[in-house]
């Protein structure tokens, strides 16, 4: 029976009509996270250096913010900041699963830690956080409205995040489902065609690496600008 698209997306292993477990299937998928970085931790090569090149920039950015105030908040950030690129990167491969693109991974990431920040506060200064609901020199008769404009906006924090970075990675996974799909029609009909497919193919394969970072980058961006908001 022919899928339809997004069923490239399903989190699971089609065998013999039945589905691979959920926890099996995470575990696999995690492990190959595991086996791919084990090399980091052997020798010093270009890809350590890479590494520490690309989490010096998230490191700096943490540093502008309140974020840096908080022990091991830093360091809890770059080390997102580096397996969200890794998971990323690792969903352009074929036949794997882009986990990044599910909304159970982003969400197991943006929901805690956008409560952590927010339990924080109010454990640490309940007044003070209490009072950045209410912008300064606003009239009187608005307090109410910007007070529940100010709730609103810090609620749905979350699901922003986390939607952003699953539907951006999903949207690039399901065009390049397309055109692998038209190249594969094409390659017994068309020449010319199929050639010109592959050039494209291997174009948007560069763009999705670029959209991989960027995405990782503003996913941990976020996070410590929401920092900021910690008294």
């Amino acid at each position: 029976m022919m899928l339809d698209i997004f069923s490239s997306f399903d989190p699971g292993i089609n065998m013999t009509n039945n589905y691979m477990s959920p926890i099996m299937f995470w575990m696999i998928t995690m492990s190959s996270i595991s086996l791919f970085t084990l090399s980091m931790w052997i020798t010093p090569n270009n890809l350590i250096v890479l590494m520490n090149s690309t989490m010096k920039v998230m490191n700096d950015q943490g540093t502008r913010t309140q974020g840096v105030h908080m022990k091991g908040f830093n360091s809890f950030i770059v080390s997102l900041f580096i397996i969200i690129i890794n998971i990323n990167l690792m969903g352009l491969l074929p036949a794997v699963f882009s986990y990044s693109s599910h909304l159970l991974f982003t969400l197991s990431f943006g929901l805690p830690l956008w409560l952590a920040l927010i339990m924080s506060a109010i454990a640490y200064n309940t007044t003070s956080w209490v009072a950045s609901l209410l912008p300064g020199g606003a009239p009187h008769w608005l307090n109410p409205f910007l007070v529940i404009i100010e709730t609103i906006s810090i609620s749905v924090r979350p699901l922003t995040l986390s939607f952003r970075l699953a539907a951006n990675m999903s949207a690039g996974h399901i065009v390049l489902t397309l055109i692998g799909t038209y190249c594969a029609a094409s390659m017994f009909s068309s020449l010319l065609g199929f050639l010109i497919l592959i050039m494209i193919q291997i174009g948007y394969i560069m763009f999705e690496v670029g959209i991989c970072l960027i995405q990782s980058y503003i996913f941990c961006l976020l996070l410590s600008l929401y920092s900021d908001d910690h008294p």
